[in-house]
């Protein structure tokens, strides 16, 4: 009797303890004033995960009773993974985002905290990142996000290839179609493009989008509660890519971007519409002369030439975590201006901190890079974390059909629209 005594005691004892951690009882190490903090990103393979196991590691020397616990996924994965996290009891304290409509849907679904407090209590921090890289991150007047990374995009060319057939730069696009009519009688693939991963295609879209329909009617059409997308801007746009497909690579829709890139480094493409960070990927393995030309002016365009197509990259904290101030001092770490210097020369990215893209880290090649964004008049999103995603679907998916010639650029903008009314009902 007194051994099944002490054996419903064992677990009685046991289910108050499971029921204690379950309604958050401290563990030990928070007990002791130790904190542990989970951190989702998007890149498990180097340079960046190194990268970030290092920056770890550092931090966690520096603050020895606060503890990271890193998770991360490849870029596809990572937008439908995140979305699933955040709608969980226990979601990551600190995770990755795009910026503009990608982290505006956290915010609205309060998965975000408001680090505004943060930015004007540590001036000295928050005045170090260049300004233009927080307000893709600040929705009604707040900032709900730390700016990591800057980013635009630019055509690549092989200069070599260029010289040896006497032909420049193209301003306008007739001149860019010219171009790629030279190069291909001489066998040249004249753009290398991948879109097996159609996240390459919004590039273009989105660039084209803001070329040839006006600001105003595009910031009202990528509004999910009043797009229309009825401006024949719009079906334009589609015709002026679909001009470019005899031009790139056999079946793009089999390839993906790394392939298109590997394309060029080896010479065997003379164009690549790429982002400026890729040129720490591009620099080592080519056997010629990289040069850049802006995107050619389009006749009748109404938007500015002026913008460039780029934006930040991130860090969020969920709203839900225990340890708001432990999990700014992470990102105000990662946000220093030591980090970003490391940012530059050990991956090749351009760190959002002023001034860290310089003669000691970085070629002359990623410094012009860098001067074209902060040059630019303005950033224009990249598209596929502008929009909602019923409309980057409907988009991308019908370019996709597009390349394959099942599809035309009026049919793909039939189904934006259906996308559209949709999304608007829905917001009503």
């Amino acid at each position: 009797m007194r051994k099944r005594f002490g054996i419903l005691l064992v677990f009685l004892v046991a289910v108050s303890a499971l029921i204690a951690g379950c309604s958050g009882g401290q563990s030990p190490s928070e007990k002791n004033g130790e904190v542990t903090l989970k951190f989702f990103h998007r890149w498990p393979k180097d340079p960046e995960k190194s990268f970030f196991d290092n920056a770890v590691k550092e931090f966690e020397k520096q603050n020895p009773k606060i503890h990271i616990q890193t998770e991360a996924v490849l870029n596809d994965s990572y937008k439908e993974k995140i979305r699933v996290m955040l709608g969980t009891n226990n979601p990551p304290d600190i995770y990755f985002s795009w910026s503009d409509e990608f982290a505006d849907k956290f915010v609205r679904g309060n998965k975000a905290l408001d680090l505004t407090p943060y930015y004007k209590e540590d001036a000295k921090w928050s005045s170090q990142l260049v300004q233009s890289q927080i307000s893709p991150f600040t929705f009604n007047g707040k900032q709900y996000g730390v700016p990591w990374t800057m980013d635009g995009k630019t055509f690549f060319y092989n200069k070599n290839i260029f010289k040896k057939l006497n032909i420049q730069p193209p301003r306008t696009w007739e001149e860019l179609i010219s171009v790629s009519k030279v190069l291909k009688k001489h066998h040249y693939t004249p753009i290398a493009f991948g879109s097996k991963a159609p996240w390459a295609i919004s590039h273009y879209i989105g660039t084209l989008n803001q070329r040839l329909v006006d600001e105003k009617t595009r910031e009202k059409d990528y509004n999910r509660a009043t797009g229309e997308f009825k401006d024949p801007g719009y079906t334009e746009a589609l015709e002026k890519f679909k001009e470019l497909v005899p031009y790139f690579n056999d079946h793009p829709n089999s390839i993906d971007h790394e392939y298109a890139r590997q394309l060029f480094t080896a010479g065997k493409a003379a164009i690549i519409y790429a982002e400026t960070a890729e040129i720490k990927l591009v620099e080592p393995g080519i056997k010629f002369k990289l040069g850049f030309f802006d995107f050619p002016s389009i006749p009748g365009e109404k938007g500015s030439k002026d913008f460039l197509t780029g934006a930040p990259e991130g860090f969020m904290i969920s709203a839900k975590t225990k340890h708001p101030k432990e999990a700014m001092k992470f990102l105000e770490f990662l946000t220093s201006k030591p980090m970003g210097e490391k940012l530059v020369k050990d991956v090749g990215k351009y760190s959002a901190v002023k001034e860290t893209t310089n003669r000691t880290n970085a070629t002359p090649e990623q410094i012009e890079a860098v001067n074209k964004i902060l040059d630019a008049k303005e950033m224009v999103p990249w598209f596929d974390t502008d929009v909602d995603i019923e409309i980057v679907d409907a988009y991308l998916n019908g370019v996709q059909m597009m390349l394959n010639g099942q599809k035309s650029p009026k049919g793909i903008m039939k189904d934006v629209r259906k996308a559209a009314a949709s999304l608007r009902e829905s917001s009503q």
